[in-house]
Formats: structure tokens, sequence, C-alpha cells
């Protein structure tokens, strides 16, 4: 429970005195949110705890960055990253993916606009970047994929048999590897529809948890896009993928390799938030090992593995 009095003291400190603070839902990160009602307008209060104090001051230079280049972010009013208390512009309660259920031509216009967003982050200097966090590169990849293996695949037996699962992080592993020889790029990370919140004018979208922001493979954070929680038509899907991938086969296969990676990291963070008692991610399980076995089965490297790893899937009634 976080205490209340410090943050209320720190916000009448700030010019901004309110008596309502309304806890918002977490994520499996230690910093924790709470919307601060003012007189005539709300903020958004993020509270990082002495362990992750350093991500306060990074989240300023993510936000000076991506605002250099034309990405809209919440915009920070007041922060004391000494004591873990940072203000931010409340940008609204509904992400992309609370709008899922508007028709694929609504849903093109601010997917359009989410891609041109991505073009800018790859835009920003690499020199500027790299210092940020740790590059997806083949190790964090790999140990990104090692949470699914622990916390989900493995605890429910589907790599427990009859020499399975050597092919299998065999398989993740050479993944993994592959993905690691792009030459880096500026990421966002965790560039899904829950990250982004459509605002006027439309299809304007405010970019929201780029503190991890960093170095990685060029399609991460379309994959992330593309194959987190809200999934597009095949007509939809493919023209962002002609725009931004294009025909090219290598080409092809490095984003389905980025899109298979993502997809079981995500499995992993989702078992992880039920583990913690947030339910509301169980749904998104199933349709994203779907995904997952999807792009798997798009790549030289699992050709021997995705049929069986579908069948044990299959037979868990798991997907």
């Amino acid at each position: 429970m976080i205490d209340r009095e410090p943050i209320l003291t720190w916000l009448t400190l700030q010019g901004m005195p309110t008596t309502s603070l309304t806890d918002l839902p977490g994520d499996v990160s230690l910093r924790r949110y709470l919307r601060a009602e003012l007189d005539d307008d709300s903020i958004i209060v993020a509270v990082y705890p002495p362990s992750i104090r350093p991500a306060c001051r990074r989240y300023l230079e993510t936000t000076r960055l991506l605002s250099g280049v034309g990405v809209r972010v919440p915009r920070v009013i007041a922060h004391d990253c000494r004591l873990g208390l940072m203000a931010v512009e409340d940008a609204g309660n509904e992400t992309l993916y609370d709008l899922q259920k508007l028709d694929q031509a609504t849903l093109a216009v601010f997917f359009r606009h989410a891609i041109d967003n991505l073009e800018r982050i790859q835009s920003l200097p690499i020199e500027k970047v790299a210092p940020l966090s740790p590059p997806l590169d083949e190790d964090l990849l790999q140990n990104e994929l090692q949470m699914t293996l622990d916390s989900f695949l493995g605890p429910k037996g589907i790599d427990g048999t009859r020499g399975f699962p050597g092919a299998l992080r065999g398989c993740l592993q050479e993944l993994c590897r592959l993905l690691g020889t792009d030459n880096p790029v500026p990421c966002h990370r965790d560039y899904m529809v829950r990250n982004l919140i459509p605002v006027e004018p439309y299809p304007e979208l405010v970019v929201i948890d780029h503190q991890d922001l960093r170095l990685g493979p060029r399609y991460y954070d379309l994959a992330s896009m593309l194959n987190d929680s809200l999934f597009l038509g095949p007509e939809l899907e493919e023209e962002i993928l002609q725009r931004y991938v294009g025909d090219q086969a290598e080409n092809r296969t490095q984003y389905h390799r980025a899109a298979a990676q993502r997809t079981l990291k995500a499995v992993g963070t989702y078992e992880t938030f039920c583990q913690r008692g947030f339910e509301r991610h169980r749904k998104l399980i199933r349709p994203t090992l779907n995904r997952a076995l999807r792009h798997l089965g798009r790549l030289p490297e699992a050709s021997g593995v995705t049929t069986e790893l579908e069948r044990r899937l299959r037979a868990k009634g798991i997907c």
C-alpha cells in the first residue's frame, strides 16, 4: 500500500494541492501510478520505490528525446527523482487496445499514425539511445524467453519429456542469435496498443511507458504493435508489413523472428501478471500463443519444433 501523505505534501509544495488520489492498475514493475484530481484537471503521479529510482531520471531523458523527434508523450509537470515522485499529464483512460471494436478502416488510421511514430523513434541518434539501457541483444532476448520457459511452458509440462526440451531450447537460442545479428536501432521496447492512447485531434497518439527506450532489432517494435492484444485483419496487417518490411524474404523472416520472440516473451509476462493476482491478463495467453505458433511456423530454425509444440499445447488445452 502506497503511503499517500508524502505524495499529498509534495503535490501541495508543487502548487497542485489535492485530497483525491486514486490507485491505477499496476504492472509487473515496482513503479506505481495514481490519478490526482485537481480543481479543474487531473494528473498522473508516478511513484518510484528506492530500488528503481534511476528509472525516474531515465524517463526524463527518454521524454526529452522522443519529444524532440515529434513523438507525443505525456508532458512532465513536476518531478523529484530523489523522492521518487513525478507528476505527468493525464492523457486519459482508453488505450488503443480499449478501442479494438472499431471497424478496420478506423483502426487503420490509428495504426498508420503509430507507424509514423515508430519511424520517428528509429530516427533518434543511436549515440543518444545507446547509454540509456542495455541493448536488446542475443543474451537479453534469450533471457526474456527463459522467463516463459520457467514460468509457463516448464510448469505446465510442455517441454518436459522425450528430448523435446533440448530441441525447443535450441530452436529458441538460434532464433535469438539470428535476431541479434540485426544492426540495432532505437526501440521503445514495449510499443504495443496498451501503451498507445488516442487523443484529440484524432488520430493523434500519446506514447506511454517509454522509459525502457534502448537499441534493439529493427522489427521488434513493429512485432510488438501487430502481435500484442489487438490483432488486425490480414489485409491491414499486410498493408503495414508492405510499408515497413517490404517483400524481401530475409526481412520478412527477421520480422517473424521478432514476432515469435515477442509473443513468447509476452506469454511469460502475462503468466507472471496472473501469478501476482492480475487475472485480467489470462485471456491474452491463448491468442498470443497462437500468434507465436504462426510466426514460429515460418522460421527455418523452428521447422522441427513448431508442430510438436503445437501438439503439446493443444493436448493441454492451452491453445
